[in-house]
């Protein structure tokens, strides 16, 4: 991928770093996979804003992703490589030897006229989609099941991977993109490669107006605010307002968020904060 650096002709453009886009190949995307997207400006059904600063941005379509891949066996020609307004990472068109089209997650390096196959045997190359049961250890991984045939639901942000490290009877040992070792059951799918655009988190917005264009709204500091609306508000001057905490005065640091005994954490080994878990 590479970043734009915009000549600072304007104040929005000086300190702006943009996407250079070369990975995308057509502006427009395959429209028998759009569906509309209704925002709701943070509202709920009764029509009460539930969750502020949301509201505005620029008009989209929802682009159906396949996660499941469940197409198997059957050999995929990549068409194009597009941009999705609703992720950060790029999707890439297939177009199945049956003439199916079907947009998935790009791996990094994927190229148009490149084919691609989902199946449980097919080999681990990038792009294709296989059981966990028959990777090589090591393999890169993204787009991960955790349930058998429910789809891929971790590791699909721009630029992340996810790594094979063990293979057990019924578990397989991914090291995840924090850090974290955690088992998942090995006869869940998983993509090989590593999610496209990994160049995202060093783009910078530039002015305000950006986020707007994305639907975000100005947020208010709590230290700006008076004490009967948030407990970091008055005081005199630019006090700092205490312990940072939300507006129903839950801690924002320091506190753990993970509900004590899940039920998963007899699977994770290591947490991402390295510690290891006694089982």
């Amino acid at each position: 991928m590479s970043l734009k650096k915009y000549k600072p002709i304007t104040a929005g453009t000086r300190w702006r770093i943009g996407n250079g886009y070369q990975e995308i190949t057509t502006n427009k995307p395959e429209k028998s996979l759009l569906e509309p997207y209704k925002k709701s400006g943070g509202r709920n059904v009764q029509g009460r804003m539930t969750m502020r600063y949301i509201g505005g941005g620029h008009k989209k379509h929802y682009r159906k992703i396949d996660f499941k891949r469940n197409k198997h066996n059957v050999e995929a020609k990549v068409v194009s490589i597009e941009y999705d307004p609703m992720r950060t990472a790029f999707i890439a068109l297939l177009e199945y030897a049956d003439g199916e089209r079907r947009y998935i997650l790009a791996p990094k390096d994927l190229k148009v006229g490149q084919s691609v196959s989902a199946g449980p045997n097919v080999a681990p190359e990038n792009g294709n989609c296989l059981l966990m049961a028959n990777m090589p250890l090591g393999t890169v991984i993204h787009n991960i099941e955790m349930q058998p045939g429910k789809g891929g639901v971790l590791v699909r942000s721009a630029g992340t991977s996810a790594q094979l490290s063990n293979k057990e009877t019924e578990y397989a040992v991914v090291k995840m993109p924090s850090g974290e070792l955690r088992k998942l059951l090995i006869n869940c799918y998983a993509t090989v490669g590593t999610v496209s655009n990994n160049d995202h988190n060093l783009e910078m917005a530039g002015k305000a107006g950006v986020n707007r264009w994305k639907g975000v709204r100005p947020r208010n500091r709590g230290v700006a605010m008076n004490p009967v609306d948030h407990p970091m508000g008055g005081g005199e001057g630019k006090a700092s307002g205490g312990h940072p905490r939300s507006r129903k005065g839950k801690y924002a640091k320091g506190q753990k968020t993970r509900t004590r005994g899940k039920s998963s954490d007899k699977l994770i080994l290591v947490r991402k904060n390295g510690k290891k878990l006694t089982n």
